[in-house]
């Protein structure tokens, strides 16, 4: 097979996938016998082919995928005129701490917002498959520690966490939080009645897309100012630190 046949097939085999597919799952498709060197290589060249089209070929943690440009975002919306689901801040606040400093413990993102986190919070992150646990700390207690998870980077177009947006030490956490692509996030899955039960100031609408360009993060980013008031969800009460 030639290379022209081969990034046909390449590309093909992406844009009718459901879900973005690993160098390894398109070796299947030629029984294995391209590299993946040479695959990289193909996937290379179709990006710069599909450069300047509507839609893009880019690599998120579980592989590669096609999508449309963020720029494009508007006028596809008008297909779906639905206002974009709306979460509640204190969730928001949650995911970014964990996104920026994990691994961490519940007690740490109380530490770093000054408020008592509420459980139902971390649970509805874990049910959106955006967070897990993947250890616990050796010490009193043995608090369970929190990561991101791949999901979590294919929702937001990213393929490592050395692609998030790099944050400042001076910044607030309105900064933090607008420039993650949260509506990435928002336009993934259905919105939580929950949320949207909850007064308006504690509500967030996600932000615009941000760049993709490849940038590391902070070792040590000062990323939220603690807030003044406890997080509360309808219906619940604040559960006690960790």
């Amino acid at each position: 097979m030639n290379t022209t046949d081969a990034k046909r097939v390449l590309e093909t085999a992406l844009i009718c996938a459901p879900q973005p597919l690993s160098v390894r799952e398109l070796g299947t498709l030629f029984d294995m016998e391209v590299s993946a060197d040479t695959l990289k290589t193909l996937l290379a060249d179709l990006q710069l082919e599909w450069t300047g089209r509507g839609v893009e070929l880019v690599q998120v943690a579980t592989g590669w995928r096609f999508q449309s440009r963020p720029e494009l975002r508007p006028y596809l919306d008008r297909l779906h005129p639905e206002k974009p689901p709306r979460y509640s801040r204190a969730a928001m606040e949650t995911l970014a701490i964990i996104a920026y400093r994990q691994p961490v413990t519940r007690g740490d993102m109380e530490d770093i917002r000054g408020v008592t986190i509420n459980s139902l919070i971390i649970k509805q992150l874990e049910d959106r498959g955006w967070i897990e646990v993947i250890g616990h700390r050796e010490t009193v207690g043995r608090p369970a520690l929190f990561a991101t998870t791949r999901q979590f980077l294919d929702d937001l177009g990213l393929a490592s966490l050395d692609r998030l947006p790099p944050l400042d030490g001076s910044e607030v956490q309105e900064s933090a939080l607008d420039r993650l692509d949260f509506e990435s996030l928002a336009n993934s899955l259905p919105s939580d009645p929950a949320d949207l039960d909850a007064p308006e100031s504690d509500l967030l609408v996600m932000a615009d897309p941000v760049a993709t360009d490849p940038i590391s993060p902070p070792s040590d980013p000062q990323l939220l100012e603690p807030s003044t008031q406890e997080d509360h969800d309808p219906g619940s009460n604040p559960t006690q630190p960790t």
